[in-house]
């Protein structure tokens, strides 16, 4: 069985760079982490492997410094990591990134199931798993909280939807995104990260994807760009309010009829 575990390295913190000209991240590599979700999507991936003896490869799209997420997957317990990373791939949404993913995943060769963590925490789109799923034309089950069992051509699952919680069979290969809280991470291994401290993480570029179209691709591909994007203004502004309580009602009830909330 072979699984591919699609993760990606986000900001750390709030405190992030906008380019003001493409209104995309700056992603420099610092003060960065591996996407929160993708913690549980890498644990279930490798509770599978211990039940089925599957190979679990990672893959991720990013400027270069990504690749400590791969390496970070190893010391947990995967086996592989592929990195797809060009400036052509820059600027990409939702749409475009699913595909240049989609691309990647094929020059991996054969899998049978695909796990995304069910959203990244600075994009909260929710919606590259389901549309590489659509790319590779294969099903997918979206918002996983629990593998309930594993078989031979097929994998059940229980879903959290809005109003109701579901469970699916689904045949291989499949997608699946999976929520938090079923599992509990694990923490990368001390012993692995020795062992593959001097790992070797392939990367792939423009020129080893098999659509050569870079219409399909980055910005260009790109059918959504965001209008404008900017870091909240930090205001510290404060008023203090003075008096017995009676008095402090009022001066906050004038406070709000000044500002017309009330």
């Amino acid at each position: 069985m072979n699984i591919v575990v699609c993760i990606k390295q986000v900001p750390a913190s709030s405190d992030v760079k906008i380019d003001p000209v493409t209104g995309v991240l700056i992603r420099d590599g610092n003060n960065t982490k591996m996407n929160p979700y993708d913690l549980y999507g890498i644990e279930t991936a490798l509770r599978i492997k211990e039940q089925t003896g599957a190979t679990v490869k990672t893959i991720t799209m990013g400027p270069p410094p990504a690749k400590s997420v791969l390496e970070e997957a190893i010391w947990m317990g995967c086996d592989e990591g592929l990195l797809i990373s060009d400036r052509k791939f820059g600027g990409a949404d939702v749409v475009a990134t699913a595909y240049t993913i989609s691309q990647g995943i094929k020059k991996l060769g054969d899998f049978d199931l695909i796990i995304c963590g069910k959203q990244t925490t600075d994009g909260d789109t929710a919606q590259v798993g389901a549309e590489m799923a659509e790319y590779l034309g294969i099903p997918h089950v979206a918002y996983v909280e629990k593998v309930l069992e594993i078989k031979n051509k097929s994998i059940v699952v229980r879903a959290s939807m809005d109003k109701t919680i579901e469970t699916f069979e689904v045949e291989f290969p499949c997608l699946l995104t999976i929520d938090k809280g079923h599992v509990t991470p694990r923490l990368p291994s001390y012993k692995r990260g020795k062992e593959f401290k001097d790992v070797q993480i392939p990367m792939i570029t423009f020129q080893d994807v098999i659509d050569q179209d870079e219409t399909h691709y980055g910005l260009k591909g790109s059918p959504t760009q965001v209008e404008r994007m900017f870091p909240p203004t930090r205001n510290t502004d404060k008023v203090v309010l003075s008096g017995n309580m009676s008095e402090q009602v009022q001066q906050l009830t004038d406070i709000l009829k000044d500002k017309k909330y009330i």
